[in-house]
């Protein structure tokens, strides 16, 4: 192996909200993604996205959260047969550096960071690890390391903006002024503190505080508008739609009995979130349905606006199952967005959070990577050279 490159294959993690999915690329041909999140597998070989394999869980449920937070043994009993099945099909024995991406990584991945690096060294003959917040894989899926913005739009509501500076990994290369990564005596690469601001290279963080402190302009924010403008019409108040009560009633049963059935459900917010394409349909034809989707625009356009970095060629990419309501939202959001960041360029996302995933890993294994580094939402640990068990 060189010293600038680690040749072979690399793993990606995704953990999210819909389940955990997996994807093996070459370090020099990986894996982009479908951008839909759907199960793909190739053959290993031959150039560009075709050179992938990737493996989906065939149970779509999140990853076990135990009093430890995340539970890596929960995670590693369905990453593990499924890398090694991979590895398999490749003709290859190990990987050389994975990238986790999990939902709660910030707050709930104290077992992940305790657990994973030995059983990945010593299962799969890791050398490099990253473990990141999914809204860090999630943009690197959409922009790879440019400086940017990513606004994630599904159920919930987040945007994650980065000023990405020169190589800093775990070889404790920091970014031009030497303010990048420490690397302690474990191997592990943190970075100094980036909250707040991008001046010098780092992260920021829009919303995603939930449904009922923000995630605002969100599957779960315009689905609850726009049954509270039902209820509204209900009660014969101002301010209610009487298409969204008729569509209510459609998809719930009378009015009257929704609170019955809402507030014991422990999935509020998918279930505000399943109105929300309702409130699209109705837009054309019903002024308030209209209002709240140009409400939710706004907020997504604070939020983009809030994290993206002021600088020559930054980019803000939309991803996320919301955006799939089309015009009736992204009309009324790209005119937002032109108004509040003239200079930036509006794409869809180039790849999803398993793409993202497999990006970092790649970038650690060809030592490049210029993401900043933070100890709570991304951070690169050495874990050395272990033969896999076989």
């Amino acid at each position: 192996m060189g010293d600038s490159t680690e040749q072979g294959f690399v793993l990606g993690i995704d953990s999210g909200g819909s389940g955990v999915r997996v994807a093996l690329a070459h370090a020099d041909a990986p894996y982009e993604g479908d951008g839909d999140g759907g199960e793909e597998r190739g053959g290993v070989g031959g150039d560009g996205p075709a050179s992938g394999l990737a493996w989906s869980s065939s149970v779509p449920t999140p990853a076990v959260v135990g009093d430890r937070g995340i539970d890596a043994d929960s995670l590693l009993a369905r990453v593990l047969p499924a890398a090694r099945a991979l590895l398999r099909e490749a003709g290859a024995d190990r990987v050389v550096a994975v990238c986790v991406g999990a939902a709660g990584m910030a707050s709930l991945g104290d077992d992940l960071r305790a657990k994973l690096p030995d059983a990945l060294a010593s299962s799969l003959g890791t050398r490099r690890l990253a473990l990141a917040a999914d809204g860090v894989t999630a943009y690197a899926g959409a922009l790879g390391q440019r400086p940017g913005a990513v606004v994630a739009a599904g159920t919930g509501l987040i945007a994650l903006g980065a000023l990405p500076g020169d190589t800093a990994d775990a070889d404790g290369a920091g970014g031009a002024d030497g303010d990048g990564a420490d690397v302690d005596g474990d191997g592990e690469s943190t970075a100094r503190s980036t909250a707040g601001a991008l001046g010098g290279g780092g992260w920021r963080r829009a919303d995603g505080w939930g449904h009922l402190l923000g995630d605002c302009g969100g599957g779960a924010w315009i689905g609850r508008a726009g049954l509270e403008a039902a209820m509204r019409a209900y009660d014969g108040r101002e301010g209610g739609s009487q298409p969204l009560l008729t569509r209510l009633e459609a998809v719930f049963g009378p009015a009257g009995e929704l609170p019955g059935k809402l507030y014991p459900r422990p999935d509020r917010p998918a279930v505000l979130a399943s109105f929300a394409p309702e409130v699209g349909r109705c837009a054309e034809r019903d002024p308030v349905a209209a209002a709240i989707l140009r409400d939710a625009a706004q907020h997504i356009a604070q939020a983009a606006e809030a994290v993206c970095p002021d600088v020559e060629g930054r980019v803000v990419a939309l991803t996320g199952g919301l955006l799939r309501m089309g015009a009736p939202l992204l009309v009324p959001l790209r005119a937002q967005l032109a108004e509040r960041l003239p200079n930036a360029r509006v794409t869809e996302a180039a790849g999803d959070p398993l793409a993202g995933a497999v990006r970092i890993a790649t970038a650690l294994a060809t030592h490049s990577l210029r993401l900043p580094l933070d100890a709570a939402l991304l951070r690169v640990m050495d874990i050395g050279s272990v033969a896999p068990e076989s």
